[in-house]
């Protein structure tokens, strides 16, 4: 590291800490040179891959456009804030962990609906309508019945029931 006074590109660290909550390094440097002291702060940069659109460009990945999407599903939804940000932290886990230089918009599409099933049913069928393009009701009614079916009677207590249930 140079110093930011003399240019020298000696220093020494005199006192480490953790900043902005386990994400930085807050280091306390000295100057060999001149002996003026400063602070860096010193963060991991993770790339995220590229996302491969349908039609075959290639954008940046836009962590403010998966989170819209959520809260657009999520919308008039009991969920808490908390709850999104540790949904969109997994799919971004996810992306990282495939090791991959660019990702189908199509995989992270999947990524989201993952999320979405096991935080509230009513917005994965709502994300999953616009997601798959449904075109009549009946695109509806089939989906519902293959979330119905993957879920069995195993849906999460913190979740609104989809339908109601008929004979109670």
């Amino acid at each position: 590291m140079h110093c930011p006074f003399c240019g020298n590109d000696d220093t020494k660290v005199i006192d480490s800490r953790l900043a902005a909550e386990g994400e930085q390094v807050r280091r306390r440097r000295e100057c060999v040179r001149c002996n003026e002291r400063f602070t860096t702060f010193e963060s991991a940069e993770l790339v995220m891959p590229r996302i491969i659109k349908q039609d075959g460009r290639r954008v940046p990945f836009d962590e403010s456009k998966l989170r819209t999407g959520l809260m657009r599903a999520l919308e008039k939804r009991p969920v808490g804030a908390e709850r999104v940000e540790a949904a969109v932290t997994h799919v971004m886990h996810k992306l990282r962990a495939a090791g991959e230089r660019e990702v189908p918009s199509l995989q992270v599409g999947e990524w989201m609906m993952d999320e979405l099933r096991d935080i509230d049913q009513v917005a994965y069928v709502r994300f999953a309508s616009v997601y798959r393009s449904f075109q009549d009701i009946e695109a509806f009614r089939d989906e519902i019945e293959r979330l119905e079916r993957a879920a069995g009677d195993a849906v999460p207590r913190a979740q609104i029931p989809l339908l109601p249930d008929d004979g109670k």
